[in-house]
C-alpha cells in the first residue's frame, strides 16, 4: 500500500450537479475523469434530474475531480454544483451506479 505524504489524509466529498446532466454522457465522462484524477467513489443519476458523485481520495485529486465535475462533458450544461464534506469510507475504484 502506498503511503500518503503527511497532511494528505484522504477526504470525501458528495457533489450534486444541477443542469442538463442526464442523457448527455455525464456519468461516463465523470468515470473517465475519476480514473485520470486518481479518485474512488461512484456517480449516479438522481430522480430530480441532477447527478450525484461520491468522491474520495487525496485532497488534491478530489479538488481536481470537483473542478472537472463543474465543467462536465461538452454535451452537458452545468448550472450549479453543491459540495458537502463527509467522512472517508476507504472506497476503492470508481463506478457508475445504476
Amino acid at each position: 500500500m502506498e503511503s500518503t505524504p503527511e497532511g494528505s489524509a484522504p477526504v470525501r466529498r458528495i457533489v450534486r450537479v444541477h443542469g442538463r446532466v442526464q442523457g448527455v454522457g455525464y456519468r461516463m465522462d465523470a468515470a473517465a475523469a475519476a480514473s485520470r484524477c486518481g479518485v474512488a467513489g461512484t456517480v449516479r443519476n438522481l430522480l430530480d434530474g441532477s447527478v450525484e458523485a461520491d468522491v474520495e481520495g487525496p485532497p488534491e485529486a478530489v479538488e481536481a475531480m470537483i473542478a472537472h465535475l463543474r465543467r462536465g462533458p461538452s454535451t452537458a450544461r452545468v448550472d450549479g454544483v453543491d459540495v458537502r464534506r463527509d467522512a472517508p469510507r476507504g472506497a476503492t475504484g470508481f463506478r457508475i451506479a445504476g
